[in-house]
Order: structure tokens, then C-alpha cells, then sequence
């Protein structure tokens, strides 16, 4: 049996991917697997950030062997090129906390190079403008380099696909603070919070609009990267 796993930070990310898979929730970790002749698909989310990224990571290995690894999300685009609604493959992640570069099984077969930078919150366009000038990096999240230390820690070959939910010079309010120490997201009080502040519903609406496209983008990228 050969195994995929696809991990990613939240349900959305997957949904068009994992449709009519079995799911199987299992404590803060949501689960989904497909099997197909001798290839078992293991898909998982656990919350945003590196140490969420692990946990799911962890979940998927509990499944059995992995013989390759895709992180898959959406991320925020850095500059002009990266397009919001569109989905990319990869070429290379860095760890902004630690500086640490790894690049992706596809780096050399990708004609346009990009680089993702995976940070510890999520970016507000000051951020977002530095961390394009600081790594030339074209998206951000907040997972990635977890998944891709681990691949590379047990040999596994790494793929990473990022749809963009949100574009460069995008005003967004500060999500960091509704995020809990386990990487969830408190949408009910974020819906409140944006109830009491409609010059941001253009922004968000928008952003809603590129993530659902990003998620039905980044299904088909990871079906042509698995075959």
C-alpha cells in the first residue's frame, strides 16, 4: 500500500478535494481518507500554525507509512504576480522564524520559482511588504515549513500547493486575534466584530469570494500532481 498525505490548517482548504472521502474526526483533528486500488489518500487539517501543522502530520502517520507529503492551503500573496482565486505550485518554503529553506520535489520542473514564506501569525500588508523584500518570497501561511522539515527529516518527498485567498495590498482586519492557542479560528466572534465595522465587508466578501475559487483551484492542482 502507498500512502499520500495532504495536510492543510482548516476544513475549507479541503472540501472540494475531499468530497465523498471518508471522514473520520478524531480529538481536535479532522481526517479524511480515500482508497484506490494499492494508494491510500490521507488528507488531515488540525488548526493553523507550524505545531497544528505537526499534530496533523502526526495523525496521518498513525495511518500507516507515508511515501509522500503535500502541504496544501491558502496563503497570501506577496506581490502583483501571485493572483488571488489562483492556485501555485511551489518551488521552495522558508521558515521565517528560524530561516531554514526547503525546496519542493517539483523546484527544478517549475519554470517560475516561487517561494512561500511561512510566518508565526498571519500578515498585514506591512508584513506582507516585508517579507517580500526580505526573501523574495511570493506567498505567506503559517504551516508549511513544519510539513516540509518533517519530510525531509524522514525522506519523504514534499509538494506544496497554496491557493491565495487575499491579494499583497489587501487591508484585512487582524485575524491574529481571533485565533486560539490551538490554532482555531473563533468565527462567531469575528462575524460580530465585522458586523460593527462594514467598511470592511467589501475586503472580506472579496476574500471569501478568491478562497472559495483557491480551493476548487488547489483540488485540481493536487489531482495533476498525484495523478
Amino acid at each position: 500500500m502507498s500512502r499520500v498525505a495532504i495536510v492543510a490548517a482548516m476544513p475549507g482548504e479541503l472540501s472540494p478535494l475531499v468530497a465523498g472521502w471518508k471522514h473520520e474526526p478524531q480529538n481536535g483533528v479532522n481526517l479524511w481518507l480515500q482508497r484506490f486500488g494499492t494508494v491510500e489518500r490521507i488528507a488531515v487539517c488540525a488548526g493553523a500554525g507550524q505545531d497544528r501543522a505537526a499534530r496533523a502530520f502526526a495523525a496521518a502517520e498513525r495511518c500507516g507509512r507515508i511515501d509522500k507529503v503535500l502541504s496544501i492551503g491558502w496563503a497570501g500573496a506577496l506581490n502583483e504576480e501571485t493572483r488571488p482565486g489562483e492556485a501555485y505550485c511551489v518551488s521552495g518554503v522558508i521558515d521565517v522564524r528560524t530561516g531554514e529553506r526547503f525546496e519542493t520535489a517539483e523546484a527544478g520542473k517549475i519554470a517560475t520559482q516561487i517561494w512561500l514564506a511561512t510566518a508565526p501569525k498571519v500578515a498585514d500588508e506591512q508584513e506582507k511588504q516585508r517579507l517580500s523584500s526580505t526573501y523574495g518570497a511570493a506567498l505567506v501561511d503559517m504551516e508549511a515549513a513544519a510539513i516540509a522539515r518533517l519530510a525531509q527529516m524522514r525522506r519523504i518527498p514534499f509538494s506544496c500547493i497554496k491557493g491565495v485567498s487575499d491579494g499583497h495590498k489587501d487591508r484585512l482586519p487582524d485575524f491574529n486575534r481571533f485565533m486560539t492557542k490551538t490554532g482555531q479560528f473563533q468565527l462567531a466572534k469575528f462575524i460580530v466584530f465585522t458586523l460593527l465595522r462594514p467598511h470592511s465587508w467589501p475586503v472580506l466578501i472579496r476574500m471569501g469570494e478568491n478562497s472559495k475559487k483557491a480551493a476548487l483551484r488547489m483540488a485540481e492542482s493536487v489531482r495533476d500532481v498525484l495523478g
